[in-house]
């Protein structure tokens, strides 16, 4: 992908994730209204995308419940702000083996493997315009936890995803990753152009240096559309990295807390401190309609 800066920038909040960030900061949004609540903010502050898991609203533990799904999706949509509403598809595929001496079978705490049906039964129900496809099995920073996405079980969930309609935002935390998508692609298992997040500084995935970063780029074809993030620190310099790059952003609490040290941010403001910097770059943030027109995408209502 030859490099030019990107002069119209879409914004994506990831809203909450499901990352053990629930009790580290009060502005992490558990229930559903919260959560749409946060995401409404964010979109008003500037995101033309927001992404979404849901939690426990309780212990704010991370979730598949179809019920919050749907009360998330209802309250966004029924919100006076547009905004393009991207579901995760990542949950479904955890694996925490036991101890090296003897790892089967798995951990019953923090296991959560289902088939791909269950994994996009609230994509089926909610119909947002999209949701994420986690392109591959990679270690993560738990000693003995792997995020598990299979060949198969991507060939499955990207089929029924271009079934219902609903475009895949492809989830690269390598290069490999990408090449897999690649091959989803050529195989008609997933439509092109594609919409790919590049992942950065997720361990032990790619690591969020820029020398990895532009190997990300030049392996995403010409014709897509990419975005980046990294975590904490190191957030809102791939902001600047992506545009740069010709590539859109994402920011949120998903993947850093901080507004700056010492500061905890809400989404809103680290929307308002993204969209700062892109237009400071002398870019502009486009919205939800013209992300619609970009990406080919469809608003449409719930099941």
């Amino acid at each position: 992908m030859p490099l030019e800066m990107n002069k119209e920038v879409f914004v994506t909040c990831a809203v909450t994730g499901s990352g053990g960030t629930q009790d580290r900061s009060p502005h992490v949004p558990r229930s559903p209204r919260d959560i749409a609540e946060s995401a409404i903010a964010a979109a008003k502050a500037g995101a033309a995308v927001v992404h979404c898991h849901v939690r426990d609203p309780d212990s704010g533990a991370p979730s598949r419940r179809l019920d919050l799904y749907r009360e998330v999706t209802d309250r966004i949509r029924d919100a006076e702000v547009d905004v393009v509403l991207n579901l995760t598809a990542g949950m479904g595929g955890d694996m925490v083996f036991g101890p090296t001496s003897s790892p089967l079978p798995l951990r019953e705490t923090g296991t959560d493997m289902v088939g791909a049906e269950e994994r996009v039964a609230h994509v089926a129900e909610c119909l947002p315009e999209i949701c994420t496809l986690d392109c591959g099995t990679m270690n993560c920073a738990e000693a003995d936890y792997v995020m598990t996405n299979t060949p198969g079980m991507l060939r499955a969930m990207g089929g029924m995803m271009t079934e219902l309609g609903v475009k895949p935002e492809i989830e690269a935390f390598d290069t490999g990753h990408l090449w897999f998508a690649k091959q989803l692609v050529q195989e008609g298992v997933l439509d092109g152009p594609a919409l790919v997040q590049l992942c950065m500084g997720v361990p032990w995935g790619a690591p969020d240096d820029l020398n990895t970063f532009m190997a990300m780029v030049n392996n995403v074809p010409d014709d897509w559309t990419f975005s980046a993030f990294a975590l904490g620190r190191n957030q809102m310099a791939y902001v600047a990295a992506s545009v740069l790059a010709g590539g859109n952003v994402r920011v949120g609490l998903e993947d850093n807390l901080w507004l700056e040290k010492g500061v905890l941010a809400t989404n809103a403001q680290l929307v308002e401190k993204a969209v700062g910097i892109i237009e400071g770059m002398g870019a502009r943030v486009i919205g939800p309609a013209e992300v619609r027109e970009k990406l080919g995408l469809v608003k449409r209502a719930p099941r």
